[in-house]
């Protein structure tokens, strides 16, 4: 997300290096190529224009320290505006009401049936919600059968009334459904509509008079750079949103839309969509998002997702087996599947700090473990407990088992032996210390 903004801003702080001072000459340069870079990422003219000019004055009357450069002090500025412009703190949903009901609306196409699911299923794993989805989709065909469809991969019902036309009563109806059976959450999924569509507008606004709604979440599909943000201003005047949802930011998303549309509409951004899949959903916080876009990477989500799948009871038994140097191919496995539950490989290969510019040219393979995983499989349960008997015979048995190549088995045996030992050394807080003074010796660059 955001590859051409990051690589172009990455290069606009490039002029200020070597530059032993901020000057208002070294600075006018640097903020020129961010505008352009901004502006290619389909920023509002306005709105870059205003940053860049509060990134300059911020600049200019800073006080520079002995300790910073001014590429470093340029890049906090920057991180700093670009937080403020996307909102400065994360927003949360409004939870409130029995049942809550969160009203979806947006253009056709922008992907509001499929994050109403992700919401659904985002809310019942991590709050705990009982939710229940409403079709009000009654013009798109096969609308109703879609969210059928999402909500059986979810274990969330969804009610619908196929006869029936008019969304302002299935809206009602399924509200009266929640009552009734014990549902305390309520996802209104409505048809797409055109901004420009007179009658279409007016159905949003008579289905969220009617039900009013605890929230209002205007989906919009962020590949549409700043259409999006002027799509947003209308719809925010006709049905007032509480918030914005911003879908398919994994593809060859500009970023406009993220960058634009707080200044410009001031309703908060409150998820993003970074996938297909339904747990592909993530709460917006413009200062991660801020890091990410300068490359900083965003640690704090990554140690979020390892938490979803760290089981405590689970990583003290591995501990002691790593203690006893019992490591084997089970444990192996179970790390590897913990880890692809994280999400995407290039998703987190970008939180991870400075990967992203490391990785710069090289593709991140999504099915990097299915090799792996086979030549394990392949092993039989004897084998993964006791990985020291697995010799040359046995190895061109997996080879061909798996359908891998013996240097490919040759290699995992090779990587499972550096992680055993790795794991090991970890184990030994000793060991981590010497290790961290031997890091700080090297200038902060991992031994290879």
């Amino acid at each position: 997300m955001f590859e051409n903004l990051s690589d172009r801003i990455d290069r606009a702080f490039k002029v200020l290096k070597g530059h032993g001072q901020i000057t208002e000459i070294n600075v006018a340069e640097t903020l020129k190529e961010v505008r352009r870079a901004l502006l290619e990422a389909d920023v509002n003219f306005k709105t870059a224009k205003t940053f860049t000019n509060s990134i300059k004055e911020k600049a200019l009357g800073a006080n520079v320290l002995n300790s910073i450069s001014p590429s470093q002090l340029m890049v906090k500025i920057t991180q700093e505006e670009l937080t403020h412009l996307m909102g400065s703190e994360k927003a949360d949903i409004n939870l409130k009401g029995n049942p809550t009901v969160v009203l979806m609306s947006g253009l056709q196409g922008s992907g509001k049936t499929t994050f109403s699911g992700k919401l659904a299923n985002y809310l019942k794993s991590k709050k705990g919600k009982n939710p229940l989805l409403v079709a009000c989709d009654v013009y798109r065909p096969a609308a109703i059968d879609q969210l059928h469809v999402v909500g059986d991969g979810i274990g969330v019902e969804v009610y619908s009334e196929k006869e029936n036309k008019n969304p302002v009563s299935i809206a009602l109806n399924g509200i009266k459904h929640a009552k009734s059976n014990g549902f305390n959450l309520v996802i209104i999924d409505t048809a797409g509509r055109l901004a420009v569509d007179e009658q279409m507008m007016k159905e949003i606004q008579d289905i969220k008079q009617s039900i009013n709604p605890s929230e209002t979440l205007f989906v919009v599909d962020s590949m549409t750079g700043q259409d999006a943000v002027n799509t947003a201003k209308v719809f925010n005047e006709k049905v007032d949103f509480d918030g914005v949802v911003l879908t398919k930011l994994d593809g060859d998303t500009r970023g406009g839309a993220a960058l634009s549309i707080k200044s410009e509409v001031n309703k908060p951004i409150k998820f993003i969509g970074t996938g297909e899949k339904m747990d592909a959903l993530d709460v917006f916080h413009p200062e991660r998002m801020a890091d990410r876009i300068l490359g900083m990477g965003d640690v704090v989500s990554l140690v979020e997702r390892a938490q979803e799948q760290f089981d405590e009871e689970e990583a003290k038994k591995l501990q002691r087996k790593i203690k006893k140097n019992q490591f084997d191919f089970n444990d192996f496995r179970d790390q590897i599947k913990q880890v692809k539950k994280m999400g995407s490989m290039k998703d987190i290969v970008g939180m991870i700090p400075g990967m992203k510019k490391a990785m710069k040219n090289e593709e991140v393979d999504e099915n990097a473990f299915v090799p792996i995983l086979a030549i394990i499989d392949s092993m039989t349960p004897y084998e993964r407990s006791n990985p020291d008997v697995i010799n040359p015979i046995r190895r061109k048995r997996l080879a061909k088992g798996s359908g891998n190549d013996i240097q490919e088995v040759n290699k995992l045996m090779k990587q499972f032996q550096q992680t055993k030992k790795m794991m090991k050394m970890m184990s030994n807080k000793q060991n981590m210390m010497n290790m961290m003074k031997q890091f700080k010796k090297m200038g902060g660059r991992m031994p290879m």
